[in-house]
């Protein structure tokens, strides 16, 4: 099936069996070396704004915020997410497979109803690949949720922790590898300002109850221990998680302002009794309204 096709894409990684081989035929015809991750975005890039147009935002959709994304705006259109080349279907109950153009205000704004992550088997340049496409699509913000463990007991189920800072405790980097190409930027950008401070202050100002805090992303694949927890806290952290830090990191290298959200949906191990995904879920349904407005002030700050 060629490129860019519906359903064309396959591949787990940027080291798929296919690589290299050129597409062609059918709706689309291309040819190139789809082990460079950057040619492979900038590729998915120019099918996105062939079929949905042109955004200037997008807002990736993490675990129990599905219903926050319907409250956006109203959608001028969308596609399957797998339809772009570099994104495999996600696995994780609780994330979407769609990509929606919606009109929210004066902004067109790119909504990805789910990502894929590293525990899932995937690099670290297919987990941020829908990021990357988005920015060189044209987004200039991009917003980040995601649904997190609370390791401050006063903050929460239902919080919205808005992003500081984050501690990349993957072990993995979108900017290892094939260095980027010299229009994209240097390999080694500054991450002194991850978080826009202007995004923040407009989230904060739409949620009273909402707090600040620094996201701890962990590789994943199970929650974590108490030992784990009381060892993050120690290194400064307020949340946890197992997404959100590799997009983030690829979003700024590329020059966009990134904001990131966590919605607190338990209290980390040693916190509370039991932890499972089923309540991750929930919590976030009983919060979309709130989450919802927050979002629209980020959007309208930019």
């Amino acid at each position: 099936m060629p490129l860019g096709c519906p359903g064309s894409n396959r591949i787990e990684g940027i080291d798929a069996d296919y690589m290299q081989q050129p597409r062609t035929g059918g709706c689309n015809t291309l040819t190139m070396s789809l082990d460079d991750p950057w040619e492979l975005a900038s590729a998915d890039a120019e099918l996105l704004r062939g079929r949905l147009g042109t955004p200037d935002a997008v807002v990736v959709l993490g675990s129990g915020w599905a219903e926050v994304g319907t409250s956006l705006g109203s959608v001028e259109a969308e596609m399957p997410m797998s339809d772009l080349v570099g994104v495999p279907p996600p696995t994780v109950l609780g994330h979407g497979s769609t990509a929606s153009m919606v009109s929210a205000g004066d902004r067109r704004v790119l909504v990805m109803a789910g990502r894929v992550h590293l525990y899932e088997g995937h690099g670290a340049h297919t987990v941020v690949h829908g990021v990357r496409t988005a920015v060189l699509a044209g987004c200039r913000d991009v917003l980040l949720t995601n649904a997190a463990g609370s390791l401050r007991p006063e903050v929460g189920v239902g919080s919205a922790v808005v992003l500081e800072d984050q501690l990349n405790l993957t072990g993995a980097s979108p900017l290892a590898g094939p260095p980027p190409p010299p229009e994209m930027g240097a390999r080694f950008a500054d991450m002194t300002d991850l978080y826009d401070p202007d995004l923040r202050a407009a989230a904060l100002a739409a949620d009273p109850r909402g707090v600040g805090g620094v996201y701890a992303g962990l590789l994943g694949g199970a929650f974590e221990t108490p030992a784990e927890i009381r060892m993050l806290s120690g290194m400064g952290a307020d949340v946890v998680g197992m997404s959100t830090v590799l997009e983030a990191i690829a979003a700024r290298h590329l020059g966009a302002r990134v904001f990131g959200v966590s919605l607190v949906t338990n209290l980390a191990a040693g916190l509370q009794d039991t932890l499972d995904h089923e309540e991750v879920l929930a919590a976030g349904a009983a919060s979309a309204g709130h989450l919802g407005v927050l979002l629209q002030a980020v959007l309208g700050a930019g």
